[in-house]
């Protein structure tokens, strides 16, 4: 029976790590990617950021890639980046074995990186645009719900502020009122506005003054105007500040002014209890991340303008065809994107409803019925005319303008089909129809049917749909560590940048093993091969 050779083993060892740390990483890591790419990114901002004197600063840079990497492994905690650090050789060599506490990385991550990260992320997608990967000639447009780092029962809502607000209003009227009526006081203006506290604190003197003057000791009156003065006025000013943060919003939270309670996917009573969140709008190409913007509002149709504005802000350029779907279409976004000479494929609410048996059949829906355009009137199914009424005037929360027509019949009570056709108590049937919409919805309707359409409809769930799923659920991203919309946008912005570096890698990989997700991409060489020894190991400060 043959010798049984075991190899040597020495915990003690000096020389059981390798003179480079560089030699325990494979040519073709992912961290030699990331560190390439952030070694070609301009970071003079956050160098700049720093004040001379005093103890060295750990190097910017290295700080950089650590927080790059760790989102890019799906490591969002600082103390689990402070244990990778001393544990983690793909850390230990991206940090040059210098070991920052999670106190360093996360005032590195709060005050300098957040300020200039998305920057950070023009210049990541304007290198994928140099590499031909992406163009920035498409967007695919969506937006998704990420919770808050918010108390969810901590809400205010508008409703409530604004009733409880007019309640104490009326209620401290009425007391000043009548205490100036018992004192022969010229009464205070009787406004149909809400009362200021100030207005209310000038009232309340003035009584006292004339009590103590006169000497009048009426404890009953003058409690109820000391209590006016004492605690109604802290209670009016705290429902006028919880007015001032709420703005147009409908609610926020206590622990998070800028999050808006909405409702999320991630639903776990399965009750439609509303969280405390942020309304994430990205575009997409290729699976590419190449524009992000914050929202309050729950719903995505009123954050497309502001979306397109700032991509075009952030390049210089708008692209020329954006794909959305039907949270995205109505008149608003429609003459938008006109008006910018932006071919949309955006669909609308009922764009799918229309192409079922079920609505094209129907002949009372006033999209089916006949219309006589030069005449302007409608032809029912049992040919009464709906001649035109009246046109009006709405407008949008958002402040847009846009007309609607009426037409009426002359007489429904006889017609035989009158339960077919609406519900309604009148005898005569009424619509309400927006031209102009109805139009758009048609130009988008041939869009969205051609040949491009369909292609662009079929990549959509592939596009930010996915992305969206690589994030929250492959990445265990679903809730935000920061509070307040600036450091929740930088955190997404890490994200969005971790996320993009790990999609260069996936092409790269296909390039290598001969697929083709992409456009090929000219590959850094400081990615493409292993950096030389000497170069990887140098000496350290």
């Amino acid at each position: 029976m043959s010798k049984v050779v075991f190899k040597s083993y020495n915990q003690n060892d000096n020389l059981l790590f390798p003179t480079c740390l560089g030699d325990f990483i494979a040519e073709n890591d992912p961290v030699r990617v990331l560190n390439a790419v952030v070694d070609n990114l301009d970071l003079s901002a956050i160098e700049s950021s720093y004040e001379g004197g005093g103890a060295s600063s750990y190097n910017p840079r290295m700080l950089t890639k650590v927080v790059f990497y760790a989102y890019l492994q799906n490591v969002y905690s600082g103390r689990k980046m402070e244990t990778l650090l001393k544990r983690d050789v793909n850390f230990m060599w991206l940090s040059g074995m210098q070991t920052p506490d999670f106190n360093t990385i996360n005032l590195f991550r709060k005050n300098r990186l957040a300020a200039v990260v998305d920057d950070l992320f023009t210049q990541v997608v304007q290198m994928l645009v140099n590499q031909k990967i992406i163009s920035l000639e498409v967007q695919y447009v969506d937006g998704t719900k990420i919770e808050a780092n918010a108390n969810k029962y901590t809400f205010v809502w508008k409703k409530s502020t604004q009733t409880n607000r007019g309640k104490l209003d009326r209620k401290v009227k009425a007391i000043l009122a009548e205490a100036e009526k018992e004192l022969g006081l010229e009464l205070g203006a009787d406004k149909q506005d809400v009362m200021t506290p100030a207005e209310m604190t000038e009232r309340t003197d003035r009584i006292l003054d004339e009590m103590d003057r006169r000497g009048i000791s009426d404890r009953r009156l003058r409690k109820a105007v000391s209590e006016v003065k004492d605690a109604h006025a802290e209670k009016m000013r705290e429902y006028d500040e919880k007015l001032e943060i709420l703005g147009e919003r409908n609610s926020y939270s206590k622990t998070d002014h800028d999050a808006t309670f909405m409702r999320m996917k991630e639903d776990a009573m399965n009750n439609g209890q509303t969280k405390p969140g942020y309304n994430v709008q990205i575009s997409t190409e290729n699976q590419f991340i190449t524009h992000y913007t914050m929202s309050w509002r729950p719903t995505d149709w009123g954050t497309f303008i502001n979306h397109m504005d700032t991509f075009k802000k952030r390049y210089g350029k708008q692209s020329s065809k954006v794909v959305a779907d039907s949270g995205y279409g109505n008149e608003q976004n429609y003459e938008y994107l006109i008006a910018n000479n932006v071919e949309g494929f955006v669909k609308y609410t009922m764009f799918h409803a229309e192409q079922k048996r079920k609505h094209a059949d129907n002949p009372f829906l006033p999209d089916n019925m006949f219309y006589n355009e030069e005449e302007d009137y409608y032809v029912c199914p049992m040919g009464q005319h709906l001649e035109h009424s009246h046109d009006s005037t709405k407008v949008t929360e958002l402040g847009y303008k846009f007309n609607t027509s009426t037409y009426r019949a002359k007489d429904c009570s006889r017609c035989p089909v009158r339960g077919f056709c609406y519900k309604a108590k009148p005898d005569r049937r009424t619509i309400e129809v927006n031209h102009r919409n109805n139009k758009l919805k048609a130009q988008a309707r041939e869009r969205l049917m051609s040949e491009e359409g369909l292609y662009h409809r079929s990549m959509r769930p592939v596009e930010p749909e996915a992305v969206f799923g690589q994030i929250k659920y492959d990445g265990g991203f679903k809730r935000f560590r920061y509070r307040g919309v600036a450091l929740t946008s930088a955190e997404f912005a890490t994200v969005a940048i971790a996320h993009n570096i790990k999609k260069m890698i996936s092409v790269m990989d296909a390039g290598r093993n001969g697929r083709r997700l992409s456009p090929p991409m000219d590959v850094p060489p400081a990615a493409r091969k292993r950096v030389p020894t000497s170069a990887a190991c140098g000496s350290r400060a």
